[in-house]
């Protein structure tokens, strides 16, 4: 790796970078893009249903995923190079924090090579990371993500919503869900604790602000049991406890797994919820998730003792992934009643992966099949989490 004084200029991006506004990162960027000896950059972060490309500043065009070489380098995580008529070249890096994808940096250079490559690559890398860092309080990215305004009860729910994909060496965890502007109650949850990775999906009674506040209600009394260590039958429990105090008239289904990461171990408790299914080998095993489910969260009144929820357990192959999913997934129907369907819903999955989709590209594909199926135009929330466990090689 290229060191030494030649590449101050990249300790004092990042200097410089984390402490501008999102506003400033393009002219920030663009000062030490100069000292590095490459030409214009741009960023361009990809908006809330991973169809456009928005550049940060505006100005410049936006760009098609699915119709550009940009939108090549974001769906394939691979860098891009472009030949110029007027001669030069244009890069197109991904930017990608851990398993999330953000968007593209563009980068115009006269020339190429090895060395000025390492810094390109080491610049998109740092402004991931800063990028990641200012979302969580600037309303400017979230503005640049979006393409049109969003509803109450949404803006509420995606609040709470982690990063779309999180990720390790051993597992990889995925969502979507629409419509993305004019959520209800659907939500997901996924986070790493220890060789846990924690895997939630949540189906609010309703379409409105009341089923988003119920949603809210159960991650935060998932997140708060987590994080004081409780186990999966303690967590659902005081899930069901929260809303059935906080919120009587109001319920939930939902699905809460926990992923041993380095044995392949699932243990999961399914409340009310479509069950979860499992792909191996590029094929549907069907009912090989399917038990007994426990009622809905928050359907019994608070105080009443109920019997502990059943946490069932099973041992993962590598390369299977699992899927939870809302019922406004497979019951989506067009305009002449055809649903998408459980069969479809699978099988595009299973070609996609086959095709070497990674995992956040499978589900992008995927919900858009989902929005063409229905003209954009969904009846209920829909909404996906792919797990892939994958480890490695002994």
């Amino acid at each position: 790796m290229p060191s030494g004084a030649g590449e101050r200029p990249l300790v004092e991006l990042l200097r410089a970078a984390q402490q501008a506004s999102p506003a400033e990162l393009s002219r920030v960027l663009n000062r030490y893009a100069e000292d590095m000896g490459v030409g214009q950059a741009v960023v361009y972060l990809v908006d809330l249903q991973q169809r456009r490309l928005l550049p940060l500043i505006e100005g410049e065009p936006d760009l098609e995923v699915d119709a550009s070489i940009a939108g090549w380098a974001y769906r394939t995580d691979s860098l891009r190079v472009e030949g110029q008529e007027s001669g030069g070249l244009t890069l197109w890096l991904p930017l990608i924090d851990g398993a999330e994808r953000l968007g593209v940096l563009e980068i115009q250079t006269e020339t190429l090579d090895g060395l000025k490559l390492w810094r390109c690559q080491t610049m998109a890398s740092v402004l991931a990371l800063v990028i990641t860092s200012k979302r969580a309080y600037s309303d400017t990215i979230a503005q640049r993500m979006r393409s049109r305004p969003m509803q109450l009860h949404t803006e509420m729910v995606r609040a709470f919503l982690p990063p779309r994909s999180i990720g390790t060496g051993r597992v990889v965890s995925t969502a979507v869900l629409e419509p993305a502007y004019n959520l209800g109650g659907d939500a997901f949850d996924h986070s790493f604790t220890k060789d846990l990775l924690h895997a939630t999906i949540l189906d609010g009674m309703g379409h409105d602000l009341a089923s988003g506040i119920a949603t809210s209600v159960a991650m935060a009394g998932c997140r708060n049991a987590r994080r004081k260590g409780a186990d999966l039958t303690e967590l659902v429990g005081t899930v069901d406890q929260a809303l059935a105090k906080w919120l009587p008239e109001q319920f939930c289904t939902g699905i809460f797994t926990q992923l041993h990461m380095p044995s392949g171990v699932l243990r999961w408790c399914n409340c009310g919820h479509p069950p979860p299914l499992l792909i191996r080998r590029d094929r549907l095993l069907h009912k090989a998730l399917e038990r007994d489910a426990e009622p809905p969260l928050g359907c019994l009144p608070a105080g009443l003792t109920a019997a502990p929820p059943q946490v069932h357990e099973t041992h993962l192959e590598p390369g299977d992934r699992i899927l939870l999913y809302t019922d406004g997934v497979v019951e989506s129907r067009n305009e002449g009643g055809e649903e998408f369907g459980l069969e479809r819903f699978t099988d595009y999955i299973i070609r996609s992966t086959a095709a070497g989709q990674t995992a956040a590209e499978v589900l992008r594909l995927l919900i858009h099949a989902i929005l063409d199926h229905r003209h954009s135009r969904l009846s209920d929330d829909a909404t996906i989490l792919m797990v892939e466990w994958q480890p490695p090689d002994p």
